[in-house]
Protein backbone atom coordinates (compact mmCIF):
# COMPACT_ATOMS: atom_id res chain seq x y z
CA UNK A 1 0.00 0.00 0.00
CA UNK A 2 1.26 3.47 -0.88
CA UNK A 3 2.81 5.41 1.99
CA UNK A 4 0.10 8.09 1.91
CA UNK A 5 -2.79 5.59 2.08
CA UNK A 6 -4.17 5.01 5.55
CA UNK A 7 -6.06 2.22 7.30
CA UNK A 8 -7.79 3.27 10.54
CA UNK A 9 -8.60 0.70 13.23
CA UNK A 10 -10.85 1.94 16.04
CA UNK A 11 -12.75 0.82 19.16
CA UNK A 12 -10.33 -1.98 19.98
CA UNK A 13 -8.53 -3.05 23.12
CA UNK A 14 -4.84 -2.59 22.30
CA UNK A 15 -1.80 -4.27 23.84
CA UNK A 16 1.20 -2.46 22.40
CA UNK A 17 3.92 -4.61 24.06
CA UNK A 18 6.11 -1.50 24.06
CA UNK A 19 8.77 -0.80 26.70
CA UNK A 20 6.10 0.23 29.22
CA UNK A 21 3.52 -2.43 28.22
CA UNK A 22 1.13 0.39 27.33
CA UNK A 23 -2.46 -0.78 26.85
CA UNK A 24 -5.72 0.91 25.87
CA UNK A 25 -9.11 -0.47 26.87
CA UNK A 26 -10.57 1.22 23.77
CA UNK A 27 -8.20 2.82 21.33
CA UNK A 28 -7.20 3.40 17.74
CA UNK A 29 -4.35 2.48 15.40
CA UNK A 30 -3.50 4.20 12.12
CA UNK A 31 -1.49 2.36 9.46
CA UNK A 32 0.09 4.46 6.72
CA UNK A 33 1.56 2.37 3.94
CA UNK A 34 4.01 -0.14 5.44
CA UNK A 35 4.28 1.61 8.80
CA UNK A 36 2.34 2.29 11.98
CA UNK A 37 1.67 6.02 11.91
CA UNK A 38 -0.05 6.60 15.25
CA UNK A 39 -2.04 4.95 18.02
CA UNK A 40 -3.66 5.92 21.28
CA UNK A 41 -6.80 5.91 23.38
CA UNK A 42 -10.22 6.71 21.96
CA UNK A 43 -11.05 7.51 18.35
CA UNK A 44 -8.50 8.30 15.66
CA UNK A 45 -7.79 11.99 15.03
CA UNK A 46 -10.25 13.87 12.83
CA UNK A 47 -9.27 15.06 9.38
CA UNK A 48 -6.96 12.20 8.36
CA UNK A 49 -6.43 12.28 4.61
CA UNK A 50 -6.38 9.38 2.15
CA UNK A 51 -8.14 6.94 4.47
CA UNK A 52 -8.86 3.92 2.26
CA UNK A 53 -10.43 1.79 4.97
CA UNK A 54 -11.91 2.11 8.45
CA UNK A 55 -12.25 -0.95 10.67
CA UNK A 56 -14.62 -0.92 13.63
CA UNK A 57 -12.76 -3.34 15.90
CA UNK A 58 -15.32 -3.41 18.71
CA UNK A 59 -14.91 -6.67 20.63
CA UNK A 60 -11.33 -7.18 19.43
CA UNK A 61 -7.84 -7.15 20.91
CA UNK A 62 -5.14 -5.66 18.69
CA UNK A 63 -1.56 -6.86 19.22
CA UNK A 64 1.70 -6.94 17.30
CA UNK A 65 1.87 -9.88 14.92
CA UNK A 66 3.29 -13.06 16.43
CA UNK A 67 6.91 -13.91 15.62
CA UNK A 68 8.10 -17.48 15.28
CA UNK A 69 11.79 -17.96 16.07
CA UNK A 70 12.33 -21.69 15.40
CA UNK A 71 10.74 -24.11 12.95
CA UNK A 72 11.49 -26.90 10.46
CA UNK A 73 8.96 -26.57 7.65
CA UNK A 74 9.83 -29.83 5.88
CA UNK A 75 8.59 -31.82 8.88
CA UNK A 76 4.99 -30.94 7.90
CA UNK A 77 5.15 -34.13 5.80
CA UNK A 78 6.10 -36.43 8.71
CA UNK A 79 3.66 -35.46 11.46
CA UNK A 80 2.42 -38.07 13.89
CA UNK A 81 5.43 -40.42 13.64
CA UNK A 82 7.68 -41.66 16.47
CA UNK A 83 5.29 -40.13 18.99
CA UNK A 84 6.76 -41.88 22.05
CA UNK A 85 10.47 -41.22 21.47
CA UNK A 86 13.03 -38.95 23.07
CA UNK A 87 15.01 -36.61 20.83
CA UNK A 88 17.89 -38.90 19.82
CA UNK A 89 15.66 -41.94 19.17
CA UNK A 90 13.19 -39.71 17.29
CA UNK A 91 15.98 -38.37 15.08
CA UNK A 92 17.34 -41.84 14.34
CA UNK A 93 13.83 -42.96 13.38
CA UNK A 94 13.11 -40.00 11.11
CA UNK A 95 16.43 -39.01 9.51
CA UNK A 96 16.23 -41.83 6.91
CA UNK A 97 12.81 -40.50 5.85
CA UNK A 98 13.83 -36.84 5.84
CA UNK A 99 16.88 -37.66 3.71
CA UNK A 100 14.50 -38.50 0.82
CA UNK A 101 12.89 -35.06 0.52
CA UNK A 102 12.99 -33.14 -2.74
CA UNK A 103 11.94 -29.70 -3.97
CA UNK A 104 8.21 -30.40 -4.59
CA UNK A 105 7.93 -31.98 -1.14
CA UNK A 106 9.65 -29.07 0.57
CA UNK A 107 7.49 -26.53 -1.27
CA UNK A 108 4.28 -28.28 -0.18
CA UNK A 109 5.56 -28.60 3.38
CA UNK A 110 6.57 -24.94 3.50
CA UNK A 111 3.14 -23.92 2.25
CA UNK A 112 1.44 -26.01 4.93
CA UNK A 113 3.67 -24.76 7.73
CA UNK A 114 3.35 -21.13 6.68
CA UNK A 115 -0.39 -21.30 6.15
CA UNK A 116 -1.02 -22.77 9.59
CA UNK A 117 1.05 -20.10 11.28
CA UNK A 118 -0.24 -17.18 9.23
CA UNK A 119 -3.92 -17.97 9.79
CA UNK A 120 -3.12 -18.11 13.52
CA UNK A 121 -1.61 -14.62 13.80
CA UNK A 122 2.05 -15.12 12.81
CA UNK A 123 3.37 -12.21 10.75
CA UNK A 124 7.10 -13.07 10.94
CA UNK A 125 8.12 -16.69 10.39
CA UNK A 126 11.43 -18.50 10.25
CA UNK A 127 12.58 -21.87 9.01
CA UNK A 128 15.71 -23.72 10.07
CA UNK A 129 16.30 -26.02 7.10
CA UNK A 130 19.32 -28.28 7.32
CA UNK A 131 18.54 -31.41 5.22
CA UNK A 132 19.89 -31.12 1.67
CA UNK A 133 19.96 -34.55 -0.04
CA UNK A 134 22.07 -34.79 -3.20
CA UNK A 135 20.13 -33.77 -6.28
CA UNK A 136 17.15 -32.45 -4.28
CA UNK A 137 16.83 -29.13 -6.13
CA UNK A 138 16.87 -25.55 -4.85
CA UNK A 139 15.35 -26.09 -1.41
CA UNK A 140 16.31 -22.70 0.02
CA UNK A 141 14.85 -20.91 -2.96
CA UNK A 142 11.61 -22.86 -2.88
CA UNK A 143 11.10 -22.18 0.85
CA UNK A 144 11.66 -18.46 0.30
CA UNK A 145 9.25 -18.51 -2.63
CA UNK A 146 6.54 -20.11 -0.48
CA UNK A 147 6.99 -17.43 2.20
CA UNK A 148 6.90 -14.64 -0.38
CA UNK A 149 3.69 -16.02 -1.88
CA UNK A 150 2.10 -16.33 1.58
CA UNK A 151 2.96 -12.70 2.33
CA UNK A 152 4.71 -13.19 5.66
CA UNK A 153 7.95 -11.63 6.80
CA UNK A 154 10.54 -14.40 6.80
CA UNK A 155 13.97 -15.48 8.03
CA UNK A 156 15.54 -18.55 6.45
CA UNK A 157 18.13 -20.11 8.75
CA UNK A 158 20.21 -21.95 6.14
CA UNK A 159 21.22 -25.06 8.06
CA UNK A 160 23.78 -27.74 7.38
CA UNK A 161 25.13 -31.06 8.68
CA UNK A 162 28.52 -32.63 8.05
CA UNK A 163 28.83 -35.09 10.98
CA UNK A 164 27.15 -38.33 9.88
CA UNK A 165 26.88 -41.70 11.57
CA UNK A 166 30.34 -42.73 10.41
CA UNK A 167 31.79 -39.73 12.28
CA UNK A 168 29.81 -40.36 15.47
CA UNK A 169 26.81 -38.22 14.56
CA UNK A 170 23.15 -39.18 14.15
CA UNK A 171 22.29 -38.47 10.46
CA UNK A 172 22.87 -41.25 7.92
CA UNK A 173 25.93 -40.77 5.74
CA UNK A 174 23.91 -39.87 2.62
CA UNK A 175 22.04 -37.07 4.42
CA UNK A 176 24.94 -34.70 5.08
CA UNK A 177 27.02 -32.19 3.12
CA UNK A 178 30.78 -31.72 3.06
CA UNK A 179 32.28 -28.90 5.11
CA UNK A 180 33.27 -26.90 2.04
CA UNK A 181 30.01 -27.64 0.26
CA UNK A 182 27.88 -26.51 3.20
CA UNK A 183 29.82 -23.27 3.64
CA UNK A 184 29.74 -22.45 -0.07
CA UNK A 185 26.00 -23.14 -0.38
CA UNK A 186 25.26 -21.10 2.72
CA UNK A 187 27.23 -18.14 1.43
CA UNK A 188 25.46 -18.32 -1.92
CA UNK A 189 22.06 -18.37 -0.17
CA UNK A 190 22.93 -15.28 1.86
CA UNK A 191 24.21 -13.39 -1.17
CA UNK A 192 21.16 -14.29 -3.28
CA UNK A 193 18.38 -13.77 -0.76
CA UNK A 194 19.34 -11.72 2.32
CA UNK A 195 17.85 -8.22 2.53
CA UNK A 196 19.33 -6.01 5.25
CA UNK A 197 16.86 -3.14 4.81
CA UNK A 198 14.51 -1.90 7.57
CA UNK A 199 11.36 -3.30 5.94
CA UNK A 200 12.97 -6.48 4.57
CA UNK A 201 10.58 -9.33 3.88
CA UNK A 202 13.36 -11.94 3.54
CA UNK A 203 16.48 -12.40 5.62
CA UNK A 204 18.96 -15.27 5.91
CA UNK A 205 20.91 -16.61 8.89
CA UNK A 206 23.82 -19.07 9.02
CA UNK A 207 22.62 -22.16 10.90
CA UNK A 208 24.67 -25.38 11.28
CA UNK A 209 22.22 -27.83 12.80
CA UNK A 210 23.47 -28.96 16.22
CA UNK A 211 26.63 -30.02 18.06
CA UNK A 212 25.85 -33.69 17.42
CA UNK A 213 25.35 -33.30 13.65
CA UNK A 214 28.08 -30.84 12.64
CA UNK A 215 31.84 -30.74 13.00
CA UNK A 216 33.63 -28.24 15.19
CA UNK A 217 35.15 -26.74 12.07
CA UNK A 218 31.72 -26.17 10.48
CA UNK A 219 30.60 -24.32 13.61
CA UNK A 220 33.76 -22.23 13.75
CA UNK A 221 33.87 -21.38 10.05
CA UNK A 222 30.11 -20.88 9.98
CA UNK A 223 30.42 -18.20 12.66
CA UNK A 224 33.22 -16.52 10.76
CA UNK A 225 31.15 -16.62 7.56
CA UNK A 226 28.08 -15.09 9.21
CA UNK A 227 30.07 -12.22 10.70
CA UNK A 228 31.88 -11.57 7.46
CA UNK A 229 28.53 -11.35 5.66
CA UNK A 230 26.79 -9.41 8.45
CA UNK A 231 24.01 -11.91 9.16
CA UNK A 232 22.81 -13.72 12.28
CA UNK A 233 23.68 -17.22 13.56
CA UNK A 234 21.27 -19.94 14.69
CA UNK A 235 21.53 -23.51 15.96
CA UNK A 236 20.11 -25.99 18.47
CA UNK A 237 21.60 -25.92 21.95
CA UNK A 238 21.26 -27.68 25.32
CA UNK A 239 18.06 -29.41 24.26
CA UNK A 240 18.41 -32.73 26.13
CA UNK A 241 20.46 -34.52 28.77
CA UNK A 242 21.67 -36.81 25.98
CA UNK A 243 23.11 -33.81 24.14
CA UNK A 244 24.91 -32.65 27.25
CA UNK A 245 26.40 -36.12 27.73
CA UNK A 246 27.42 -36.19 24.05
CA UNK A 247 29.24 -32.85 24.36
CA UNK A 248 31.09 -33.89 27.53
CA UNK A 249 32.16 -37.19 25.99
CA UNK A 250 33.23 -35.78 22.62
CA UNK A 251 34.46 -32.28 23.50
CA UNK A 252 35.23 -32.51 27.22
CA UNK A 253 32.84 -29.68 28.11
CA UNK A 254 29.14 -28.83 28.22
CA UNK A 255 27.24 -27.33 25.27
CA UNK A 256 27.49 -23.67 26.32
CA UNK A 257 31.25 -23.82 26.94
CA UNK A 258 31.67 -25.70 23.66
CA UNK A 259 29.67 -23.10 21.74
CA UNK A 260 31.68 -20.29 23.30
CA UNK A 261 34.93 -21.98 22.25
CA UNK A 262 33.75 -21.98 18.63
CA UNK A 263 32.56 -18.35 18.54
CA UNK A 264 28.90 -19.19 18.99
CA UNK A 265 27.89 -16.81 21.78
CA UNK A 266 27.00 -13.19 21.01
CA UNK A 267 24.28 -10.65 20.30
CA UNK A 268 24.04 -11.99 16.74
CA UNK A 269 23.32 -15.57 17.91
CA UNK A 270 20.12 -17.31 18.98
CA UNK A 271 19.71 -20.95 19.93
CA UNK A 272 16.67 -23.20 20.01
CA UNK A 273 15.49 -24.94 23.21
CA UNK A 274 18.21 -24.27 25.83
CA UNK A 275 16.45 -26.59 28.26
CA UNK A 276 19.39 -27.95 30.26
CA UNK A 277 21.29 -24.85 31.36
CA UNK A 278 22.94 -24.24 34.72
CA UNK A 279 23.48 -20.85 36.35
CA UNK A 280 26.85 -20.45 34.64
CA UNK A 281 25.30 -21.14 31.22
CA UNK A 282 22.57 -18.57 31.80
CA UNK A 283 25.13 -16.01 32.94
CA UNK A 284 27.15 -16.60 29.77
CA UNK A 285 24.09 -16.03 27.58
CA UNK A 286 23.23 -12.86 29.51
CA UNK A 287 26.81 -11.55 29.37
CA UNK A 288 27.04 -12.07 25.60
CA UNK A 289 23.44 -11.20 24.63
CA UNK A 290 22.84 -14.64 23.12
CA UNK A 291 19.14 -15.27 22.44
CA UNK A 292 16.88 -18.26 23.03
CA UNK A 293 13.98 -19.70 21.02
CA UNK A 294 11.74 -21.35 23.62
CA UNK A 295 9.72 -24.27 22.19
CA UNK A 296 7.49 -25.51 25.05
CA UNK A 297 5.27 -27.91 23.09
CA UNK A 298 8.16 -29.64 21.33
CA UNK A 299 10.13 -29.85 24.57
CA UNK A 300 7.16 -31.63 26.15
CA UNK A 301 6.45 -33.84 23.11
CA UNK A 302 10.05 -35.14 23.14
CA UNK A 303 10.23 -35.26 26.96
CA UNK A 304 13.23 -32.91 26.86
CA UNK A 305 12.34 -31.03 30.04
CA UNK A 306 11.30 -27.56 31.17
CA UNK A 307 13.51 -24.66 30.08
CA UNK A 308 14.40 -22.13 32.79
CA UNK A 309 12.61 -19.28 31.04
CA UNK A 310 11.94 -17.18 34.19
CA UNK A 311 15.63 -17.35 35.09
CA UNK A 312 16.69 -16.50 31.54
CA UNK A 313 14.41 -13.46 31.51
CA UNK A 314 15.53 -12.25 34.92
CA UNK A 315 19.14 -12.50 33.78
CA UNK A 316 18.34 -10.34 30.74
CA UNK A 317 18.58 -13.05 28.09
CA UNK A 318 16.46 -12.32 24.97
CA UNK A 319 13.79 -15.04 24.69
CA UNK A 320 11.28 -15.65 21.91
CA UNK A 321 8.89 -18.49 21.10
CA UNK A 322 9.20 -21.24 18.52
CA UNK A 323 6.82 -23.82 17.08
CA UNK A 324 9.69 -26.18 16.25
CA UNK A 325 9.17 -28.72 13.51
CA UNK A 326 5.71 -30.21 13.21
CA UNK A 327 7.09 -33.72 13.58
CA UNK A 328 7.45 -32.74 17.25
CA UNK A 329 4.56 -30.24 17.46
CA UNK A 330 1.82 -31.51 15.25
CA UNK A 331 -0.39 -28.40 15.54
CA UNK A 332 2.18 -26.07 14.00
CA UNK A 333 0.51 -23.01 15.55
CA UNK A 334 2.47 -20.39 17.46
CA UNK A 335 -0.42 -18.84 19.38
CA UNK A 336 -0.84 -22.09 21.33
CA UNK A 337 2.77 -21.65 22.46
CA UNK A 338 1.77 -18.51 24.40
CA UNK A 339 -0.45 -20.67 26.59
CA UNK A 340 1.96 -23.59 26.81
CA UNK A 341 4.90 -21.35 27.72
CA UNK A 342 2.94 -19.95 30.65
CA UNK A 343 1.49 -23.26 31.85
CA UNK A 344 4.57 -25.45 31.47
CA UNK A 345 6.84 -22.95 33.18
CA UNK A 346 4.44 -22.85 36.13
CA UNK A 347 5.19 -26.55 36.61
CA UNK A 348 8.81 -25.60 37.29
CA UNK A 349 10.55 -24.25 40.34
CA UNK A 350 8.93 -20.80 40.25
CA UNK A 351 5.39 -22.21 40.12
CA UNK A 352 2.69 -19.50 39.84
CA UNK A 353 5.34 -16.75 39.79
CA UNK A 354 7.07 -18.18 36.70
CA UNK A 355 5.29 -16.25 33.92
CA UNK A 356 2.12 -14.19 33.57
CA UNK A 357 -0.07 -13.59 30.54
CA UNK A 358 1.65 -10.38 29.49
CA UNK A 359 5.09 -11.93 29.74
CA UNK A 360 3.87 -14.79 27.55
CA UNK A 361 2.55 -12.34 24.94
CA UNK A 362 5.87 -10.49 25.03
CA UNK A 363 7.74 -13.74 24.35
CA UNK A 364 5.63 -14.28 21.24
CA UNK A 365 6.03 -10.72 19.92
CA UNK A 366 8.77 -8.36 21.08
CA UNK A 367 10.93 -11.19 22.44
CA UNK A 368 10.84 -12.87 19.06
CA UNK A 369 11.81 -9.64 17.34
CA UNK A 370 14.78 -9.30 19.69
CA UNK A 371 15.92 -12.84 18.97
CA UNK A 372 15.72 -12.31 15.20
CA UNK A 373 17.52 -8.97 15.45
CA UNK A 374 14.46 -6.98 14.32
CA UNK A 375 13.26 -5.29 17.53
CA UNK A 376 13.73 -1.82 16.02
CA UNK A 377 11.35 -2.73 13.21
CA UNK A 378 8.61 -4.98 14.59
CA UNK A 379 7.42 -6.86 17.69
CA UNK A 380 5.53 -3.94 19.28
CA UNK A 381 2.92 -1.40 18.22
CA UNK A 382 4.74 1.93 18.08
CA UNK A 383 4.77 4.82 15.59
CA UNK A 384 7.36 4.26 12.88
CA UNK A 385 7.45 0.49 13.24
CA UNK A 386 6.37 -1.86 10.48
CA UNK A 387 2.61 -2.43 10.10
CA UNK A 388 2.60 -6.06 11.30
CA UNK A 389 -0.67 -6.16 13.25
CA UNK A 390 -3.27 -8.75 14.30
CA UNK A 391 -6.91 -8.26 15.29
CA UNK A 392 -8.11 -11.06 17.59
CA UNK A 393 -11.87 -11.47 18.07
CA UNK A 394 -12.73 -11.56 21.78
CA UNK A 395 -16.54 -11.30 21.85
CA UNK A 396 -17.44 -14.88 20.90
CA UNK A 397 -18.53 -17.72 23.19
CA UNK A 398 -14.91 -18.75 23.79
CA UNK A 399 -13.74 -15.41 25.24
CA UNK A 400 -16.58 -12.96 25.89
CA UNK A 401 -16.77 -13.57 29.66
CA UNK A 402 -13.00 -13.43 30.29
CA UNK A 403 -12.54 -10.02 31.88
CA UNK A 404 -9.04 -9.20 30.60
CA UNK A 405 -8.41 -9.50 26.85
CA UNK A 406 -4.71 -10.34 27.15
CA UNK A 407 -5.50 -13.12 29.62
CA UNK A 408 -8.23 -14.27 27.23
CA UNK A 409 -5.77 -14.45 24.36
CA UNK A 410 -3.09 -16.32 26.29
CA UNK A 411 -5.10 -18.65 28.53
CA UNK A 412 -8.33 -18.99 26.57
CA UNK A 413 -9.08 -21.12 23.55
CA UNK A 414 -7.32 -20.24 20.30
CA UNK A 415 -8.75 -16.83 19.43
CA UNK A 416 -10.17 -16.22 15.94
CA UNK A 417 -8.05 -13.89 13.78
CA UNK A 418 -10.36 -11.36 12.14
CA UNK A 419 -7.53 -9.61 10.32
CA UNK A 420 -3.77 -9.94 10.07
CA UNK A 421 -1.59 -7.33 8.36
CA UNK A 422 2.02 -7.76 7.25
CA UNK A 423 3.79 -4.64 6.00
CA UNK A 424 0.36 -3.01 5.84
CA UNK A 425 -1.04 -5.72 3.56
CA UNK A 426 -3.90 -7.84 4.88
CA UNK A 427 -3.16 -11.57 4.57
CA UNK A 428 -5.93 -13.06 6.77
CA UNK A 429 -9.61 -12.20 7.00
CA UNK A 430 -12.02 -13.92 9.37
CA UNK A 431 -9.64 -16.82 9.95
CA UNK A 432 -8.98 -17.55 6.29
CA UNK A 433 -5.92 -16.79 4.23
CA UNK A 434 -6.26 -14.16 1.52
CA UNK A 435 -2.97 -15.08 -0.15
CA UNK A 436 -3.36 -18.83 -0.62
CA UNK A 437 -5.92 -21.61 -1.09
CA UNK A 438 -5.84 -23.57 2.17
CA UNK A 439 -7.74 -26.54 0.75
CA UNK A 440 -5.37 -26.83 -2.20
CA UNK A 441 -2.40 -26.67 0.17
CA UNK A 442 -3.91 -29.42 2.31
CA UNK A 443 -4.36 -31.68 -0.73
CA UNK A 444 -0.86 -31.01 -2.02
CA UNK A 445 0.76 -31.60 1.37
CA UNK A 446 -1.10 -34.88 1.81
CA UNK A 447 -0.05 -36.09 -1.65
CA UNK A 448 3.61 -35.19 -1.05
CA UNK A 449 3.56 -36.78 2.41
CA UNK A 450 2.25 -40.00 0.88
CA UNK A 451 4.88 -39.86 -1.87
CA UNK A 452 7.64 -39.39 0.70
CA UNK A 453 6.34 -42.33 2.74
CA UNK A 454 6.33 -44.57 -0.34
CA UNK A 455 9.89 -43.60 -1.28
CA UNK A 456 11.16 -44.13 2.26
CA UNK A 457 9.45 -47.51 2.49
CA UNK A 458 11.33 -48.75 -0.57
CA UNK A 459 14.74 -48.32 1.09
Amino acid sequence: MAADRRIVIENAAIATVDRDDTEYASGHLVLAGHRIESLGPGKAPEGLENVVRRIDATGHLVTPGLINTHHHFYQWLTRGLATDHNLFDWLVALYPVWARIDEPMVYAAAQGSLAMMARGGVTTAMDHHYVFPHGCGDLSGTIIRAAREMGVRFTLARGSMDRSAKDGGLPPDFAVETLDGALAATEETVRRHHDASFDAMTQVAVAPCSPFSVSTELLRQGAELARRLGVRLHTHGSETVEEEKFCHELFGRGPTDYFESTGWLGEDVWMAHCVHMNDSDIAAFARTGTGVAHCPSSNARLAAGIARVPDLLRAGVPVGLGVDGTASNESGELHTELRNALLINRLGAHREAALNARQALRLGTYGGAQVLGRAAETGSLEPGKLADVVLWRMDTLAHSSIADPVTALVLGAAAPVTASFVNGRQIVENGRLLTADEDAIARSARAEAQRLARIAAQD
